[in-house]
Order: structure tokens, then sequence, then C-alpha cells
């Protein structure tokens, strides 16, 4: 008869990581061109649902602990083509949401360009609060929040002997200010600094956090070719997309 510590023993260790895979919705007819923020009924476009079956068939050898996403249409349908072809549940997070862009919402890059705001979004983003919303140092706060929640959930799940005993990975599907605020805090970047990180619609960025220090093992992957990696004219001139961007090959949708 077995004993107790003889059972003991014969139970997988605990992980030991968690790898976090961040996924960027994709494409909108509102991406690039003007800052969609929280404005409901921003959906995938044509190109967008054709990007999120890409995604779904890159991720055809995962078997995610976890999918979770901000509850918007553009991340919400990202992330079911993805979780059908896996078969796997959606798990919602509010704190993974789009930044509240406030009165900039709905406004064309472009004119927001001319803003005053427009300058410390792009120099000093860590006081940046946008006009009847909310500060991009919260947002990032509340999403890095969500991350460690989800990090230790998973760390912690009781272990079943017949899963896969490699560490755990779990898939989000956010916004891109939202993924660069959470890639920077795991480098140890200032968010003063995340205006350097760029975030392709339905790239995936991988990071494994390990009880001591997390490593970043991708970043803004979209599975094509380098051409698409290519600075656009408006990162040219040093300014980052505010919201992400619509990608290295959408000319059209360069901010000023």
């Amino acid at each position: 008869m077995a004993t107790p510590e003889a059972d003991q023993d014969a139970r997988p260790p605990a992980p030991e990581a968690v790898t976090l895979l961040l996924v960027r919705h994709g494409m909108t007819d509102a991406t690039g061109p003007r800052l969609a923020g929280r404005a409901e009924g921003v959906h995938l476009n044509e190109t967008g649902r054709a990007q999120a079956t890409r995604l779904a068939h890159r991720l055809t050898e995962l078997r995610p602990a976890a999918l979770v996403s901000s509850p918007l249409e553009r991340c919400r349908e990202t992330a079911e083509t993805v979780g059908e072809h896996l078969g796997i549940a959606i798990t919602p997070d509010e704190r993974l949401i789009e930044c509240d862009y406030g009165a900039w919402t709905g406004r064309g890059l472009e004119e927001l360009g001319h803003e005053p705001l427009w300058r410390v979004v792009q120099d000093h983003p860590s006081a940046a609060r946008f006009p009847g919303g909310e500060s991009l140092a919260a947002a990032s706060a509340r999403a890095v929040e969500a991350v460690r929640d989800w990090n230790t959930r998973l760390l912690q799940a009781p272990a079943d002997p017949d899963a896969d005993p490699a560490p755990p990975v779990y898939v989000v599907c956010s916004h891109g200010d939202i993924i660069k605020a959470i890639v920077a805090d795991a480098l140890g970047l200032h968010l003063d600094l995340f205006q350097r990180l760029r975030v392709d619609p339905c790239s995936v960025t991988s990071i494994t956090y390990t009880r001591t220090r997390p490593f970043l093992n991708t970043l803004n992957d979209t599975g094509e070719g380098l051409a698409g990696s290519l600075p656009t004219r408006a990162e040219a001139r040093g300014d980052a997309a505010v919201g992400g961007g619509a990608g290295g090959r959408a000319e059209e949708g360069d901010t000023p």
C-alpha cells in the first residue's frame, strides 16, 4: 500500500515557469487612420479575419491553459477564431481592455498629431492622461496586474498527472498600447520608453515568466516577410503609432 509520502512524490512537480503569448487583434477599418479606443462596433475587416485565421493555424501545436481576451469586439473576434481552431473557450478580462482615450476616441491620428498632448504621449507617456479618459500609467498598471494574476493562477493550479508536463502556456488577445505596456514591464523598461516598442495587428509576442525573471522570447512576430518589419514614414520620423497602428505595410494609416 502506498504511503502518503509516496503518493506525494508521485505527483508531477509544480511548474516553475509560465509562458504568455500576447496577441494583438487583427485589422479593422479603423486600425491606422483613427484611434478606435473603446468605441463599440469596431469589427475585424476582411484583412483582419484572414490574419486571425493565419494566426490560429500558427498556434496549431499549442494546447493553451487559458485563452483570455479584452471584451472589445475586435479582440473577441480574433480570439474566437483561435479558440475555435484550438478547441478552447475564451475568458474575458476587463483589465486587458484598450486604454480609455476619452475625447480622443474616434478621431483621426493625423488630426491628433497637432494636439499639444501628442508630444507628451510620444515623449513622456507616463505623464499622459487623455481628456475625459484614462492615463497611460493607469492602463499599464491594470494590464500588468492582470498578467501577474494569470501567471500566479496558472503556476498554482493543481497539477494534472495526465497533462503535458511542460510549463503552461496561455494566450491573451489585447491591444497595441496595452501589449507594449506589458512588454515594457517584463523588460524592466520605464513606461516613458514603451513607445520604442512596436506591436502590429495579429502579431504574437512571447514572454516566459520564471520565478526569478521574465524572458522575452519573441516580439511582434507576424509570420510575414521581413519587409513588413521596416519602419513606416511616421516611425522613420521618430513618432510611435498611438494605439498600435496598422503595421509596416499600411502606409495610408501613417501617423503625422
